[in-house]
């Protein structure tokens, strides 16, 4: 059973990696593509104060988009850990329907939405709350929008893993010793929840960094992540050796994240031992 997995892996995962490696090693042709020819200079061009700018807005715009989807999806996740199994089928049903639309339609829609003479400025307009159409479209605003409802699913469901497994036995024991709702959620539901926070966190995170089409179509192109910067040196500036080392560094990010995520899983499995 573990071959054919591991000839997925070397034919998809590895070999396409060490390719964009070797890639990120060469140098770019006068008219485009690659030039043999070994070089540092992709790396140390990445490090250049105009794509650290975007690389830090990149970073930024993850941590809101994780961040807000943290604060609306715990709550959702409890609620449907919480709820009685009739009712939780069909919430968890509720979360995993957007994943039947592609992506790429679901921004079109939020676009129709957003837009200056979309629906929800008409709206407004005709309830007589604005007297002239909002900006909604073509700003941060907009691109946090996309990204937190195409990635919410993902914070939700690692959440709802993790509050559902939760021994009540401790919630009981809590509640037995007089601590209060609050001082219980603080000091043993969310310590006991923080792998499936951390899990979530990680799933909405890292796409968050490599989508680009959302910044593109809702952003007007004028935020610019590390998504949209390799995208573009591969299809616009013909950059691949450039392309190539700036996904690397993304891969690289990647790993570190997943290393800080292994390190707190295991932690907490520590701790839970020790208890």
């Amino acid at each position: 059973m573990i071959s054919p997995v591991t000839l997925w892996m070397l034919a998809f995962l590895f070999v396409p990696i060490l390719f964009i490696l070797f890639v990120s090693f060469m140098s770019r042709g006068t008219y485009g593509g690659i030039e043999y020819i070994f070089t540092l200079q992709n790396y140390a061009r990445f490090f250049d104060s105009l794509y650290l700018d975007i690389l830090l807005m990149s970073i930024l715009i993850a941590g809101a988009t994780t961040l807000i989807c943290a604060i609306f999806g715990y709550p959702f996740a409890y609620l449907i850990a919480r709820s009685s199994p009739k009712y939780r089928t069909l919430l968890l049903f509720l979360v995993i329907v957007p994943f039947w639309t592609n992506s790429l339609i679901r921004t079109y829609a939020w676009i129709i939405l957003l837009r200056t003479e979309g629906v929800l400025n008409q709206l407004l307009m005709w309830l007589g709350i604005i007297s002239e159409p909002l900006t909604l479209l073509y700003n941060n605003g907009a691109i946090l929008v996309g990204l937190v409802y195409t990635l919410f699913p993902f914070m939700v469901l690692p959440l709802y893993a993790s509050i559902e497994k939760l021994d009540k036995s401790y919630l009981e024991a809590a509640s037995d010793l007089g601590a209060k709702a609050w001082q219980t959620f603080i000091k043993i539901t969310l310590p006991l929840t923080m792998p499936g926070i951390v899990a979530g966190s990680l799933l909405v995170f890292i796409p968050t960094l490599g989508l680009f089409f959302i910044p593109d179509l809702m952003g007007g192109a004028k935020t610019m992540m590390i998504g949209n910067l390799i995208k573009n040196q591969f299809l616009t500036a013909r950059d691949w050796p450039f392309g190539a080392a700036a996904s690397i560094i993304l891969v690289i990010l990647t790993m570190v994240l997943i290393f800080v995520y292994l390190r707190i899983a295991k932690g907490d499995k520590e701790d839970l031992g020790v208890m």
